[in-house]
């Protein structure tokens, strides 16, 4: 191992229970060791994730919430008994492997719950309230400190919590942590004076206005958080270690605002005056550490970072407020190994927290230990399936039930918390493989080939792989992206049974001397039918450098690649503007609301123009005419123009007995689509 890493390596003490090394597995929704949209069970595929995590010397696993009584059904967690007998014997192979388990419990979303369209209506019909609710209870879901309006719908108000509820869920907590202690759980974690959960607006004046004992004073909005750590610490013990998700500050500019780093702004929610007084008072109400970053629902993307924020992006923030505190302070948000081993070392945190790199690659911290960094596969922050919660104007949080029942799964890594589903077994009978296009979805479909037995010949017509995510890749903040192309690049190396043909086209599939074809040639642009088309450039042109811009842009299109250029832009000094004719910005399903609300948020406060709801009609000499939501036209100018209005497939056959087309080829989608389509094709072969 790199002598920098060294103190990632050193062991360390939250209470009384000691943790071997400093790296702990964040907690992520869907992770939940008791099944997460679902009746409360021990599930198994979360318990088989950790459990292979954990033979991969992370040093303390914290799962995803666990509802204190659940989404559907409404059953407390502490009242199904056989769930924790089931427990305990994972707990035993857990501790085997040297690592500790805090279990994180949840009070609920409030106003941040991830309401779909459906679930409005659900909301807002009485009759269909009271025959939904022995399913699923909207109203106790989204139950808030104060009437509150929904993060992801501006047709729900959320009600107000009563203080008996307060009561009931505090009670829970006691009950629920005094069984996970006899199950031999080392601790519990309250979720959440964190990301504008439940606790954390009750503790916020701008999302609390009651008038009872939980509003008003500073006291009097800590109160619910302390009222449980103190009813667990009586019912488990004062040395049964309570964790707490913490949010250092809020970075909240109004409701459904977040700030920029780097932006001037009046904070409304938790300032950092505010946080060094908080983390005082929750360390000596009873929490033994404090698991932080920053940001709420209103500012999604500073605990849910994109591409977009900074690598360390929480680490200043949350390094002050271990000043303020003596207990045990643990640092999530884009956290890189060695940032996090030199902030170890120097005292200014004490645990480095990491969360979707475990989705991404389970042996991650293995890999380290044996100075074998090329070999692990990086996150690129894009949260296409382990978080895909989608919102944009007038469509709530735009999501399939399946996917909001199976968050935690991973683009990259498809057996991620489905194994079941996806898994590769020793083919039958070994066979000859052409996969024609080394993009993402043809390297992917080599390697999943080659790991079964097969010998594969991949045809690649430019003189690099990668495909159309090489542009994808290129701008200056998708450093992780690139990082991917290289370790596909280094992966597909190590298969002897892969042959890699650059520089080479096909024409005819059928020539090919190969028992199965794979097509994965992707898709290309979709030409607009306007007049002076051809004066400007397509996306993949700018990306890849192929065509320069001058200073003043315009992108025709708002979608994530769209924006994603107009945001490149503007780092680099140009002036870009955007024309969408849809009514916002990334206004697509699959997209997390973390990456997209990053976008608008920055476009906004840097005065971007964005032109809603406005068609291009025309390019010409010195810019576009386009025609606004009244039908009228007027110009823009502009240096260039780039066009990044959508793709359509390309596929150079189609699928037949022999033939298979994959990724792109098939059907457009993000990386996700691509990746897990490959597998769907190299499982079959």
């Amino acid at each position: 191992m790199n002598p920098k890493y060294e103190a990632l390596f050193t062991p360390w003490k939250i209470g009384n229970v000691e943790i071997k090394n400093r790296i702990v597995l964040c907690p992520m929704g869907g992770t939940s060791l008791f099944g997460w949209m679902e009746p409360n069970h021990f599930d198994k595929e979360a318990a088989n994730f950790f459990l292979e995590r954990a033979k991969n010397n992370v040093g303390l696993i914290i799962p995803g919430i666990a509802p204190i009584k659940d989404t559907i059904g409404g059953r407390w967690l502490w009242k199904n008994k056989k769930m924790f007998q089931e427990l305990k014997p994972f707990m035993d192979d857990i501790h085997k492997t040297g690592a500790k388990l805090f279990v994180q419990i949840t009070a609920g979303m409030g106003r941040s719950w991830a309401i779909t369209d459906h679930l409005v209506a659900l909301h807002n019909n009485a009759f269909l309230r009271a025959v939904g609710k022995p399913i699923i209870d909207v109203p106790y879901q989204s139950a808030s400190p104060s009437e509150l309006p929904s993060r992801w719908s501006d047709k729900v108000t959320c009600r107000a919590m009563t203080a008996d509820e307060i009561q009931d869920i505090i009670d829970a907590y006691a009950k629920t942590a005094r069984l996970c202690m006899g199950s031999g759980v080392d601790g519990v974690e309250v979720h959440a004076v964190h990301e504008g959960y439940l606790l954390d607006q009750f503790t916020l004046p701008y999302t609390n206005k009651r008038t009872d004992q939980y509003g008003g004073s500073f006291e009097n909005r800590y109160r619910f958080a302390v009222e449980i750590v103190k009813a667990i610490k009586a019912a488990c013990g004062q040395d049964y270690p309570v964790s707490l998700r913490y949010s250092v500050i809020s970075k909240v500019k109004d409701f459904c605002v977040g700030a920029i780093p780097g932006e001037e702004y009046i904070e409304i929610g938790r300032d950092m005056e505010q946080s060094e007084k908080a983390a005082k008072y929750l360390q000596d109400a009873g929490y033994d550490m404090l698991n932080a970053d920053n940001g709420t629902y209103d500012s999604w993307y500073w605990a849910h970072p994109p591409a977009y924020m900074p690598l360390n992006c929480n680490l200043e923030d949350v390094a002050h407020i271990k000043k303020c505190v003596d207990i045990p302070v643990v640092c999530a948000g884009r956290m890189e190994p060695e940032a996090g081993a030199e902030a170890v070392a120097a005292g200014r945190i004490d645990g480095v927290g990491v969360a979707r790199q475990f989705l991404a690659d389970g042996e991650w911290i293995t890999k380290l230990i044996e100075d074998r960094l090329d070999d692990i596969r990086p996150c690129i922050c894009c949260h296409n399936a382990c978080f895909n919660m989608t919102h944009y104007k007038g469509v709530a949080n735009d999501q399939s039930i399946h996917d909001a029942s199976h968050i935690a799964r991973c683009a990259l890594n498809p057996p991620t918390m489905q194994s079941k589903k996806y898994k590769l077994t020793p083919a039958a009978n070994s066979r000859r493989v052409a996969v024609i296009g080394g993009g993402i979805g043809g390297m992917e479909t080599a390697l999943a080939a080659a790991k079964r037995g097969h010998t594969v010949t991949l045809y690649e017509k430019s003189g690099r792989l990668g495909g159309v995510f090489n542009a994808a890749a290129a701008p200056s903040f998708k450093e992780k992206d690139r990082a991917l192309i290289a370790w596909y690049e280094r992966e597909i190396k190590k298969y002897p049974a892969i042959e890699v043909k650059l520089n080479t086209s096909v024409s005819d599939p059928g020539a090919l001397d190969a028992d199965k074809v794979v097509v994965a040639t992707g898709a290309t642009a979709i030409k607009l039918p306007v007049q002076g088309v051809e004066r400007g450039i397509e996306a993949i042109e700018y990306l890849l450098g192929e065509k320069p811009v001058g200073e003043n842009v315009v992108i025709i299109g708002g979608g994530l690649t769209g924006c994603e250029i107009a945001y490149e832009l503007y780092l680099q000094g140009k002036k870009p503007t955007i024309v969408e004719m849809k009514d916002d910005l990334i206004a697509v399903t699959g997209v997390c609301l973390a990456n997209s609300s990053y976008l608008r948020d920055f476009f906004a406060a840097n005065k971007v123009p964005v032109y809603l709801e406005t068609t291009l009609d025309e390019i010409i000499d010195g810019g576009v005419v386009v025609s606004g939501r009244d039908g009228k036209r007027f110009k823009l100018d502009a240096d260039s123009v780039i066009l990044s209005v959508g793709y359509k497939p390309a596929p150079l056959a189609s699928s037949s007995g022999r033939v298979c087309v994959v990724g792109d080829a098939d059907k457009v989608g993000n990386l996700r689509t691509v990746i897990w389509n490959a597998w769907d094709v190299a499982m079959k072969l």
